[in-house]
């Protein structure tokens, strides 16, 4: 079963069930991931915005099948990502992200339009 990697904003797009949401069906959510990264980012959302912690993060986990650890390899790909992505204002986040997308050649999912203008080796969707 191949794996697809959210964003923290498509997962923010999820709870909130802003548009874009039905390009998310169920079978693509059985295979979603995310980096540890962006789940922190998901957290620090919700919590900012009155959500208490453990009912944050239960919702933020629950759209994703695994939290993928931020590894060196991915630490690696994320700091190379910097000059290619400086122009477009991505974030440590945000090259994160691609970076778990880029080491397990799988497709990521955003609501991030910039992202459409990025050229990384991997399909990027965005979803409004």
């Amino acid at each position: 079963m191949n794996k697809v990697v959210l964003d923290a904003s498509a997962i923010l797009t999820i709870i909130h069930q802003k548009p874009g949401v039905e390009k998310l069906n169920p079978e693509l959510l059985a295979r979603a991931v995310a980096s540890a990264v962006n789940m922190a980012e998901v957290q620090s959302k919700l919590v900012s915005h009155g959500w208490p912690a453990g009912e944050a993060w239960e919702d933020g986990t629950s759209p994703v099948a695994e939290i993928v650890p931020f590894d060196a390899e991915q630490a690696r790909i994320a700091g190379d990502l910097t000059a290619q992505t400086r122009p477009y204002g991505l974030s440590l986040g945000d090259r994160a992200c691609l970076a778990l997308g880029l080491a397990l050649r799988a497709p990521v999912y955003t609501s991030e339009r910039i992202w459409e203008s990025l050229h990384v080796g991997i399909p990027i969707h965005v979803l409004r």
